[in-house]
C-alpha cells in the first residue's frame, strides 16, 4: 500500500512544482519538445514494463496493457512536434483596422492540479499533461488510488526525460 499524502508533502510539492515552473516557462519549445521525446522514447522503450503493472492493477490482458502504452508515447510525440504551432501568436481580426491590432497570445499559467481516474492510468495522464507541460506549464497531479503503481512508474518516465533542475515539472500525490 502506498501512503497517503500529508498536508506538509503536498504543500512542498506545490512549492517544488512552482520553483520548477519558473524556470520551465522561460524554456524554448525546443527544449521542451526534447523533454516530450524523452518521455516518449522511455515509454516505447520500456513498454513492457509498463504494460506488466496495468496487467497487475487493473487486470488487462498483455495486449489490451501494451495498447494503451502506444498512444501516449504518440500523445507527447503530438505535441512535441505541434506545440510551437499551436501556441503561436495568432493575429485576429479587427472591426477597424486603423484603431489597432489584436493578437491572441497563449502564456503558462503556472502549476496545474489534475485529477485523474483509473480506467486508462497511463492515457489520460499522457493527454493532460503532454499538452500542459509543451506550454510551459508544470502539473501537480492526484491520481487514482486504485493504481498507485502506475502512476509511480508514469512520473518516473516523466522524471527520467528531464533535466534534473526541472524533476518537479510532474509530481504524482497520493491522497483519498
Amino acid at each position: 500500500m502506498f501512503p497517503d499524502a500529508t498536508d506538509a508533502e503536498i504543500l512542498e510539492a506545490i512549492g517544488k512544482a512552482d520553483t520548477a515552473f519558473l524556470a520551465w516557462r522561460e524554456t524554448s519549445f525546443a527544449d521542451r519538445a526534447a523533454v516530450m521525446r524523452g518521455a516518449a522514447g522511455i515509454l516505447r522503450r520500456d513498454a513492457d514494463s509498463y504494460a506488466r503493472i496495468l496487467m497487475l492493477e487493473m487486470g488487462k490482458l498483455l495486449s489490451e496493457a501494451m495498447a494503451e502504452v502506444e498512444p501516449s508515447a504518440a500523445i507527447f510525440d503530438y505535441y512535441a512536434d505541434n506545440a510551437g504551432r499551436l501556441l503561436a501568436p495568432e493575429r485576429l481580426p479587427v472591426a477597424d483596422p486603423a484603431e489597432g491590432e489584436a493578437t491572441l497570445v497563449h502564456e503558462p499559467l503556472g502549476v496545474l492540479l489534475a485529477i485523474e481516474p483509473w480506467n486508462f492510468p497511463y492515457y489520460q495522464i499522457a493527454r493532460i499533461i503532454a499538452p500542459h507541460l509543451s506550454a510551459g506549464n508544470t502539473m501537480l497531479l492526484k491520481h487514482a488510488a486504485n493504481v498507485p503503481q502506475s502512476a509511480a512508474a508514469f512520473e518516473g518516465s516523466c522524471s527520467r526525460s528531464r533535466p534534473r533542475q526541472w524533476r518537479a515539472m510532474v509530481t504524482i500525490v497520493s491522497r483519498r
